[in-house]
């Protein structure tokens, strides 16, 4: 197959691209820098160089593809405050990328998020996937991204075979910038690594490579309007993250008190509070994926996470 891939040189999709290549497809990807552009062409795929807000473009490429996987997502905006812009700018491309495909049979298959999705229970591939759903989050960014997950799956209604992989908030490995290496850079900042009241909120987990392992499988087989869970680990509790990091850095753990977690934490305090396990079991079943590599802990207690040239 042509594939076109959004979020190409990014930390998913850098896995997912030699992951397609050597299941013998033809990887297009998005590169809206000239780095991002070596890297790609550098790893054997062909390059569009733009960004999410060229629609035109985006049109395109995905009507000259046999199927497109879309792993982008403004996450500069996102994390600067502008998580509606961001929300907003993948809704824009989700449609765009559904108009192109409309009526054709071929493969779209997005990238979404399993925190909160169903607090305090282990949520599943049936879970979220109508209008009357209450998320953690319910209002804003979230609640659009969520929204733009559902129009993916109404997309098989215009005979495009659509799509969901739900990643978990830690898709971990060796290179990992994301809310591990931050619960890291905190301890480290604190002198202390902290979980906030008993830490038995319980988070899913997967290692990058059977991640982007997935997203091949769902390009290649997936059903129209299936719903995906990337979740090696079912749910860690974010006690025994913090007890492995605080043993890696020397440093104590101890309990954060609810009503001091913002300012110990400030960004991450309230996705460390969720309790947000998910299964995987449907998409396993569906699809035969079975993840290899190293569980965050495991992962964690490598030690490439506490390297300081990783900051």
């Amino acid at each position: 197959m042509r594939v076109f891939v959004t979020g190409a040189s990014g930390w998913i999709g850098s896995a997912l691209v030699p992951e397609l290549i050597g299941a013998g497809h033809r990887v297009t990807g998005l590169a809206r820098s000239d780095s991002a552009a070596a890297a790609l062409k550098e790893a054997g795929a062909e390059v569009v160089q733009g960004t999410l807000d060229d629609l035109g473009l985006l049109h395109d490429a995905a009507a000259a593809s046999d199927g497109v996987i879309h792993l982008a997502f403004k996450h500069d905006i996102a994390f600067a405050g502008g998580f509606q812009d961001a929300a907003d700018a993948d809704r824009r491309a989700v449609e765009t990328f559904g108009d192109a495909l409309a009526g054709s049979g071929r493969p779209l298959v997005i990238a979404a998020g399993l925190l909160g999705l169903a607090p305090g229970r282990v949520s599943t591939e049936t879970d979220g996937r109508t209008a009357d759903t209450q998320p953690a989050h319910p209002a804003g960014g979230p609640s659009t991204r969520m929204g733009t997950a559902r129009l993916t799956l109404a997309l098989a209604d215009r005979n495009v075979r659509s799509a969901v992989v739900r990643l978990p908030p830690t898709v971990h490995g060796e290179g990992d910038h994301g809310f591990m290496a931050a619960l890291v850079a905190v301890a480290r900042e604190k002198g202390v690594s902290g979980y906030v009241g008993d830490g038995a909120q319980r988070w899913p987990a997967a290692h990058r490579i059977d991640a982007a392992h997935l997203f091949r499988l769902a390009l290649e087989g997936a059903p129209a309007g299936s719903v995906l869970h990337a979740t090696a680990d079912q749910g860690v509790p974010i006690r025994t993250v913090a007890e492995v990091i605080g043993r890696h850095l020397g440093l104590p753990t101890r309990s954060v008190a609810p009503d001091e977690a913002d300012a110990h934490f400030t960004w991450l305090a309230g996705l460390i509070a969720l309790d947000s396990p998910a299964s995987g079991e449907l998409t396993r079943e569906l699809l035969g994926w079975q993840p290899t590599r190293p569980g965050l802990i495991e992962d964690l207690e490598k030690g490439h996470y506490f390297r300081t040239a990783d900051l």
